[in-house]
């Protein structure tokens, strides 16, 4: 009876155990899955409400608490959304807090994430030289990572960056030969992800062909970088591609097709608030409606132009002074620091004298007491008759 009972117990408890765990792992990959798809929502709108990226970026930086994966993840998320205002200060500055935890996962196309990443943010920032020792570094584990289809989508972004840059420092004919590389890397891929990079490269492929005269090309590189962003809904990307084909009217001297192409970006872009774009779009119109001799039109997009440009000065300045009381900020800290480390020091050193200083002392005390017992004993030896 007592052995029954005994394997009664065990099987419970055997069970017990086995339904905690089976809980545990379903309720963890259900919460994994909350995550993916809170990252999947804000990377898909971070073009079009970067503010609310952001906001989902933090909170999973939050809920994650000791889940290195998507703590990283998140921190690229909210990167990205910073980029995406051009804020790219902060856009570095959460992507460094994604790298300073790189060693604590062993997720390999994480890792390759964020440091091809970092290279994209130096590129931002027109820092070329570090940009290319990430790119050059992403590369190289890419190249070593075991499942290639995987990494189709880092190795295109990566080239398409790169293809930013040597359209900086080099010339567009080699730029577009890894707009190229890029975009077919990206399509082979086959991630809804990659549309957006997608668009990204043909728009600049489109600028690169306005600067080589060949307008055809340029346009319709323009009009696939529309139809890529409508895959997923970009509207700032929408709005700048239609930015760029409305150009190549101009060029050709359709203005008035460039005037509606224009206010189609305007119409599409009302609610993305970027002033960069805005900029260029109110330049174009007043542009066109001036070779179309329309005065008031020209007047008036020529004043949101001056105005928008001024805003961006302002907000240039602003973000500047605002980077110099937070670098004041952190100074005031760190000499706050220091001051503190130096009166601590100080006092220690203070305290360790005054030790040393007492020990000396008792021990010289100390020393004249044993001396003086030892003449006492010398005494009593050479005078025995004192005893």
């Amino acid at each position: 009876m007592i052995g029954v009972y005994l394997h009664k117990k065990i099987v419970v408890f055997t069970l017990t155990i086995f339904i905690a765990l089976g809980s545990s792992f379903f309720a963890n990959a259900q919460r994994n899955k909350a995550f993916d798809k809170r990252i999947k929502d804000g990377t898909l709108m971070m073009y079009d409400d970067p503010d609310a990226a952001i906001r989902i970026g933090n909170q999973v930086v939050k809920d994650a608490k000791d889940n290195v994966d998507y703590k990283i993840r998140a921190f690229k998320l909210i990167s990205d959304a910073y980029s995406s205002k051009r804020d790219y200060e902060k856009s570095l500055e959460y992507v460094i807090k994604a790298n300073q935890l790189l060693h604590l996962t062993k997720d390999d196309l994480l890792k390759i994430l964020i440091v091809n990443k970092m290279g994209i943010q130096y590129h931002q920032l027109k820092i070329y030289d570090k940009s290319i020792q990430y790119l050059d570094q992403a590369e190289q584990l890419m190249l070593n990572h075991p499942v290639k289809d995987s990494i189709l989508y880092y190795l295109g972004s990566n080239y398409v960056v790169r293809g930013f840059i040597y359209k900086e420092k080099l010339n567009c004919n080699i730029a577009i030969e890894y707009f190229d590389k890029g975009v077919s890397k990206l399509i082979a891929s086959k991630s809804k992800l990659a549309f957006s990079a997608i668009s990204i490269a043909k728009y600049n492929k489109g600028n690169c062909y306005l600067l080589l005269e060949d307008n055809p090309k340029a346009k319709e590189n323009f009009l696939l970088a529309i139809s890529y962003a409508k895959k997923v809904n970009a509207k700032s990307l929408h709005a700048f591609a239609l930015k760029g084909l409305a150009q190549v009217f101009t060029f050709d001297g359709k203005y008035n097709e460039a005037v509606n192409s224009l206010q189609e970006a305007i119409t599409i872009s009302k609610n993305v608030n970027d002033l960069i774009l805005n900029q260029e779009i109110y330049k174009g119109l007043s542009d066109n409606y001036l070779a179309l001799n329309n005065w008031d039109k020209y007047k008036e997009f020529h004043f949101k132009y001056l105005s928008t440009r001024k805003l961006i000065k302002e907000r240039e300045r602003k973000t500047i002074s605002d980077s110099l009381l937070e670098k004041k900020s952190e100074l005031k800290d760190k000499y706050d620091e220091s001051i503190n480390k130096f009166y601590f020091v100080y006092i220690f050193i203070i305290i360790l004298i005054i030790g040393v200083i007492l020990f000396v002392l008792h021990r010289i005390k100390r020393s004249k007491k044993d001396i003086e017992l030892l003449q006492n004993k010398i005494n009593l030896l050479q005078n025995p008759k004192n005893v």
